[in-house]
């Protein structure tokens, strides 16, 4: 076993030490499905501003979160997990759907992204959709999935208002249907590719949404 980047028993004991405050051990549970802004991080906690920002920083410290501004609204901002920060730290709680709905504005490139990487991995299946769905999907994204052997070629942007959304998952997958569908379960802070253009872009997309694929469908439990 290669023991490079497995985490020192220090580093473990220091981040145990750091969620061992209840009010922290509950903001990472929130954000091991997805990323939040403080105000919805404080409105979940029921904790002033003050004390907010304090697990915010200690947290932030340890290297545990990041924080970075929104595409959409600029006067926010989005806490995430550091990708690999929470190795060796034992596993988080699941939750159920029938299932799992990616939603972005555009329905053209991000949504339809993750659509078909989770349903390669999970037996819940997954649609998407846009709050303003674009004509088509962007070429970028179905030559993204193509060089990672998905399919996008048939995939037609479509209308959030559209979905059954009842028994779903909701995953917003962009800063600015995060901000005008509020009824979001869980949030993705990607940054848009489309916007950039470039195939690094779209790579950068098609690896977070992977990643974050991968953590969270073991997670999703199909309803009985």
């Amino acid at each position: 076993m290669n023991s490079e980047r497995i985490f020192s028993v220090e580093e473990r004991a220091r981040k145990h030490a750091t969620l061992a405050d209840p009010a922290r051990l509950r903001m990472l549970d929130m954000l091991t499905y997805g990323d939040l802004s403080p105000t919805e991080l404080r409105e979940e906690l029921g904790v002033p501003s003050n004390l907010l920002a304090h697990h915010l920083n200690v947290l932030e410290r340890e290297g545990i979160i990041t924080r970075e501004r929104s595409e959409g609204d600029k006067r926010r901002s989005y806490v995430r997990l550091v990708p690999g920060a929470l190795m060796g730290l034992g596993s988080f709680a699941a939750a159920g759907a029938d299932r799992v709905v990616f939603v972005c504005s555009a329905n053209s490139a991000r949504s339809q992204l993750a659509e078909a990487l989770w349903n390669t991995v999970s037996p819940v299946p997954a649609q998407s959709a846009g709050t303003h769905p674009a004509e088509r999907v962007a070429p970028g994204a179905i030559a993204t999935a193509a060089r990672h052997g998905l399919d996008l070629t048939g995939a037609v942007p479509r209308l959030v208002d559209d979905v059954d959304m009842d028994g779903a998952f909701i995953i917003t997958v962009c800063d600015r249907a995060h901000e005008e569908y509020p009824a979001g379960t869980v949030h993705w802070s990607v940054p848009d590719p489309v916007r950039v253009g470039t195939d690094a872009a779209f790579e950068a997309a098609f690896e977070d949404l992977r990643r974050r694929v991968d953590q969270l469908a073991p997670r999703i439990l199909a309803l009985a």
